[in-house]
């Protein structure tokens, strides 16, 4: 790897203490998901890709899959061919219209890829060197994606963390070694967590450019901790598979309770991380309330 590779930070990181704490952004450290996916995600969405007509459907499609199901929190391509490709066209108002949903083949073929870089940094390279009808499809969604980073830095603004967020972040100083663990850019990490004081408590903010969740934790700890010593803080399924691919922990923030989940993992998480008696029956409830919050499946699918 050269020194331009940009987790190149986190395959450097050096540990301090004998835990970690991998802490996901937006819909768990902050209530940011539903002004974020509401506000300026979808509105783009339906402007971009023509889906005027559609635009109640379109914007079922996208709640659902980006904060009420399995694919909460999941990166934004993934999630938009996901739309696209299978939730829109299925909706019974699309069907009922008879709307036929744009589709992208070449651009869903960039997203499938295992060696796509997923960012606005990653379409722009593939653009570079695409054919033309491949280019069209990804300058669109590259259009998208700008519109809705410029969207949310406009409009998200003074979203407080979760009630005890800020008390877990001081508990652990000094105990275990904090990176913030995210899909979200790394412009906009920055931004939030410094615009509340938070991002004096952690080591790195990992946003996309740095790779996935799974690699973030990868990079930063394989190798580098003994066994139940890291543990990953996540309000999305992409968070719990993060962990269990790098053998760690998980914490679950559920959608819909965050305040009484970050609440439990102040006063009684913590401390049982700390202390060796966290895996086993007690992640296993809280993983087992946490995965009958978020369906597979749609209301208008099932």
């Amino acid at each position: 790897m050269t020194a331009t590779d940009p987790a190149q930070p986190l395959r450097d990181f050096q540990p301090q203490t004998e835990f970690f704490l991998g802490i996901d952004s937006d819909g768990c450290a902050f209530a940011t998901m539903g002004i974020k996916h509401r506000e300026c995600f979808c509105p783009w969405m339906i402007g971009c890709f023509g889906l005027q007509p559609v635009a109640q459907a379109a914007r079922e499609c996208k709640e659902f899959a980006d904060l009420f199901s399995k694919t909460r929190g999941a990166n934004r391509h993934k999630t938009l061919k996901r739309i696209l490709a299978e939730l829109l066209p299925g909706h019974p108002i699309v069907k009922g219209r008879k709307f036929k949903v744009p589709q992208l083949p070449c651009y869903f073929t960039w997203v499938d890829d295992p060696e796509s870089v997923l960012s606005n940094k990653g379409l722009k390279h593939a653009i570079g060197k695409a054919r033309p009808d491949a280019k069209k499809e990804l300058t669109l969604v590259l259009q998208w994606s700008e519109r809705v980073d410029w969207a949310i830095e406009k409009i998200v603004r003074n979203v407080p963390p979760f009630p005890f967020v800020r008390e877990s972040l001081d508990k652990v100083q000094g105990k275990a070694d904090v990176i913030v663990v995210s899909a979200t850019p790394g412009a906009t990490l920055a931004r939030e967590w410094a615009e509340h004081d938070l991002a004096k408590y952690v080591a790195l903010l990992a946003g996309q450019e740095m790779g996935t969740k799974t690699q973030h934790l990868q990079y930063a700890t394989k190798g580098r901790y003994q066994e139940n010593h890291v543990l990953m803080v996540g309000d999305a399924p992409g968070d719990q598979e993060a962990a269990k691919e790098n053998n760690a922990l998980f914490y679950p923030i559920n959608p819909g309770g965050e305040d009484d989940s970050w609440k439990r993992f102040h006063n009684e998480g913590l401390d049982r991380f700390f202390r060796g008696r966290y895996a086993g029956a007690y992640e296993k409830k809280l993983i087992e309330e946490f995965d009958r919050r978020l369906p597979e499946k749609p209301p208008w699918m099932k």
